[in-house]
């Protein structure tokens, strides 16, 4: 009788018609754990939005999804459950029965017993229409509701493993969490622009010496400072969290905002163990993430970068060690290179994108240590190397194929006099006295590094745009939402 379209009406109108409170409960599944059932179920609850609804005289098919998983759950039900709200991108409460599927696409299906619309949608007006891949260009216009898109769904399901992979290797590997303030007053010289803050009544009143703070203060640009801070009593600590630069560029590799993976650690002169955690860091995240989101990784090496054929050059990555050279080798690798640059390599200057690139290629198309920096280079707080004329720090940069440098760390000066000596010549002494009383009172050699999180994933998803791998986009003239 169930099986009759008027068995269909009778059981519904039976169900609708008992109050609440008398209704046999139902177990509430997302979507992720009803299609990893292997048998049927009793009754069941499943709650998300409707990816397609096709209706036929006999049946009506819904594919609902709830964001737990890229694929959807499909829905067979009587027609008579159909209604007018009942639509591509309306949001649905759906009870039923697990069943085994008959189809091969999935082993089990929800036959819906009840169907209700919770919150309708005008398909005409929703930008995003039923079974079209639209460009990440396009979906980024509409950061309130571009998480409803496949990629950027699976991208979102990608970073939350990828955070929480990231957490897990540092916790494994004895490292304290450490929460870094957004809020400060050192600029980590060196760092980039920096967005300065002030109260409201500060802006509307043009106030330059009644900071709220009593100092000026600025968005961070980096934990590090804190890091090393902490690290005079932690041997290893991280963070991981926003940072801010107000660089005024809108390339495919720079944001406004974005997320780093900050770490220190205490009693290290070797810049080969700072390496050794970035390559180890790098290979278990990305592995975990591989492991944990298949499908979902599987999903931009189809479509989004399917010609980059991405996955199989990581999977021999994680397998090899990094290569290491030297900013001198690097150096002479460019000045012989064949490719005519924008900017002239030249000992003394910073290697620009299109150098990072260059030397990836060269080196075969895998991740490359570049150690060993031109002291005036680098910031006041990178160890001298005491090398001579060449004069040179105890810095690496990690260099990806298609990204560039995705790390950036070094040994830290714990020496008081070599600190206290460039800090001078500097003119950065007062502002840094804090900094001189870390070598002061028990100091320790030390070093860490900074991974950029959004740079991470648009790596290991071959994503081009930077924009692409964020849920809400900040970059000049642009702060949607």
């Amino acid at each position: 009788m169930l099986g009759t379209r008027g068995g269909w009406r009778a059981l519904r109108r039976c169900f609708s018609s008992l109050p609440r409170e008398q209704r046999v409960p139902a177990a509430r599944l997302r979507v992720r754990e009803a299609l990893g059932a292997r048998e049927a179920a009793g009754k069941v609850k499943v709650q998300g939005w409707v990816r397609s609804v096709r209706s036929q005289k006999e049946v009506l098919f819904l594919h609902v999804n709830d964001g737990s998983s890229l694929e959807s759950l499909q829905v067979v039900a009587d027609p008579s459950l159909e209604c007018r709200d009942l639509t591509f991108g309306s949001a649905v409460e759906v009870q039923g029965k697990l069943v085994k599927s008959p189809h091969k696409m999935q082993d089990v299906e929800l036959q819906a017993e009840a169907i209700h619309v919770v919150g309708p949608c005008d398909t005409l007006s929703f930008p995003f229409k039923i079974k079209e891949r639209h460009p990440l260009e396009y979906v980024r216009q509409f950061p309130h509701l571009r998480c409803r898109s496949n990629a950027l769904g699976a991208l979102l399901r990608i970073r939350s493993e990828a955070t929480a992979a990231i957490h897990s290797f540092f916790q494994d590997n004895g490292y304290v969490h450490i929460h870094t303030p957004i809020i400060t007053s050192n600029d980590c010289e060196g760092a980039g622009e920096l967005f300065q803050i002030g109260t409201s009544q500060e802006a509307k009143k043009s106030v330059e010496k009644n900071h709220f703070f009593n100092v000026p203060t600025f968005l961070t640009v980096s934990g590090q400072l804190h890091l090393e801070a902490m690290a005079g009593a932690f041997t290893r600590v991280f963070t991981f969290g926003p940072t801010f630069r107000a660089e005024n560029s809108q390339s495919r590799r720079h944001l406004a905002e974005f997320y780093m993976v900050e770490a220190e650690l205490s009693f290290t002169e070797s810049l080969q163990d700072i390496m050794q955690v970035m390559e180890h860091l790098f290979k278990t995240a990305t592995s975990t993430v591989f492991s944990k989101c298949p499908r979902d990784v599987e999903l931009f090496h189809k479509y989004v970068a399917p010609a980059q054929k991405n996955k199989g050059r990581l999977e021999q990555m994680l397998k090899n060690k990094f290569v290491i050279i030297s900013y001198n080798e690097a150096v002479e690798i460019l000045k012989q290179a064949s490719q005519t640059f924008t900017f002239k390599p030249e000992w003394g200057c910073d290697l620009q994108t299109e150098h990072e690139k260059y030397l990836v290629k060269h080196c075969g198309e895998v991740p490359v240590f570049v150690i060993n920096y031109p002291y005036d280079l680098k910031p006041f707080y990178m160890r001298d190397n005491e090398d001579g004329p060449q004069h040179t720090v105890a810095a690496v940069d990690l260099l990806v194929p298609g990204i560039g440098e995705l790390c950036g760390g070094s040994l830290r000066e714990e020496r008081l006099p070599f600190l206290e000596s460039r800090l001078q010549r500097l003119g950065l002494t007062d502002a840094y006295q804090w900094y001189l009383d870390l070598r002061k009172f028990g100091s320790v050699p030390h070093g860490g590094f900074g991974m950029g999180f959004e740079r991470y994933l648009q790596y290991i998803l071959g994503v081009d745009n930077i924009k692409d791998v964020i849920p809400f986009p900040r970059f000049p003239h642009s702060c949607l939402l």
